[in-house]
């Protein structure tokens, strides 16, 4: 992300963040962090960044983005807010919906007012989420092989109605819309991004969020596969430095693109049926059987979502680089390599919040 400029990271230790913070500390921006440091094992991607670029390289904000007065004062002096914080699993939504709420929708609302009120207001870039889109129960499927395919389009685009499932997806669907009238009504410049399945170094992945990370791990480590459904859900997949790009495009051109609405993912050119075609791809990889269970199929999963990035693509410049195959022996390679800090990590967070079993149907 390049470009000389001051970015306030909230989940600047996060997978998105952290991997978002090395880019721009390597261009020369001047970066401030805004993390609660809540997940387990994130701080060590504070550590990663100091080992790269330095004691004092970047200013680290531990706190809460629902703090408004602490938002406030970190946004006083930045040109981009890239805001990536808030509650990622759709389990612990449900769990706990009123917790969710204040991380995704009122920490996103503090973000923008905080962003309103600065002296001079800084660009917003939003990570929204599909999630916002529902379960698609109305798009005509086909079975075509091992993968089920929409039967009359290639991708959901940015038109679609939102019509989101569970307490994470309203939350975030409240922060992308807030995002976008933010820009009509107060000329504030937001742009929302709606991602699909982002995965790549430094993410921990879980059943809920970061579903291809974990399959790989527990493939890696002969950790218990379960999946729900048949195996033949299909997702579009996106590499984070692919991501990266689309954010630093959508900041150098802010003037032009605010208050616009992009979905990023890997589109029908990046497609991964998320067992079916996974398995043999592990099993290749590590010349042996890696076996899953199955079970029932869970209420309110999508059994296709692809993005359709026509509009980014047109828009920003932008199309995905990194291939399936390519990053997915990336991600391998980055896993096995860390495989300490990693185990690790989830056996803290396990600690907290026992793992359900590996599945689909979650970003």
């Amino acid at each position: 992300m390049a470009g000389r400029l001051a970015y306030l990271v909230t989940g600047g230790a996060g997978f998105i963040g952290a991997n978002a913070a090395d880019r721009l500390l390597a261009a020369g921006s001047r970066v401030v962090i805004l993390d609660n440091l809540s997940r387990p094992g994130v701080a060590r991607n504070l550590d990663w960044l100091v080992e790269r670029h330095g004691q004092g390289s970047f200013r680290l904000i531990r706190g809460d983005v629902a703090s408004t007065d602490l938002v406030a004062a970190a946004a006083r002096d930045v040109d981009v807010i890239l805001h990536l914080a808030g509650q990622v699993a759709v389990t612990t939504s449900i769990e706990a919906p009123m917790q969710d709420f204040a991380s995704n929708a009122a920490g996103t609302l503090s973000v923008l007012e905080g962003a309103r009120l600065a002296p001079s207001p800084p660009i917003v870039l939003y990570a929204s989420t599909n999630k916002v889109y529902g379960t698609l129960d109305d798009v005509a499927l086909v079975r075509d092989g091992a993968r089920y395919r929409f039967a009359e389009i290639e991708g959901i685009d940015e038109s679609r109605p939102l019509d989101p499932i569970s307490p994470y997806g309203c939350s975030k669907c409240a922060g992308d819309l807030y995002t976008r009238d933010y820009h009509r009504i107060y000329g504030l410049r937001t742009v929302v991004f709606r991602q699909s399945c982002i995965y790549g170094p430094r993410q921990l992945g879980i059943e809920d969020q970061g579903w291809l990370a974990w399959l790989v791990l527990a493939a890696l480590t002969g950790r218990e596969i379960r999946i729900f459904g048949d195996g033949c859900q299909v997702r579009d997949v996106l590499w984070i430095d692919d991501l990266l790009d689309a954010y630093e495009l959508a900041a150098q051109q802010a003037d032009r693109v605010a208050g616009q609405v992009y979905n990023l993912g890997g589109g029908p050119g990046s497609t991964l049926s998320v067992w079916s075609e996974l398995q043999p791809m592990l099993e290749q990889a590590l010349g042996r059987p890696v076996p899953a269970r199955f079970e029932p199929w869970r209420p309110g999963d999508q059994r296709v979502f692809i993005a359709d990035i026509s509009k980014a693509q047109r828009e920003l410049g932008w199309s995905p680089k990194v291939s399936v195959a390519g990053g997915i022996d990336r991600l391998m390679r980055w896993i096995t390599a860390n495989l300490e800090w990693i185990t690790e990590s989830l056996g803290s967070a396990d600690a907290h919040h026992p793992p359900g079993p590996a599945g689909a149907g979650r970003r």
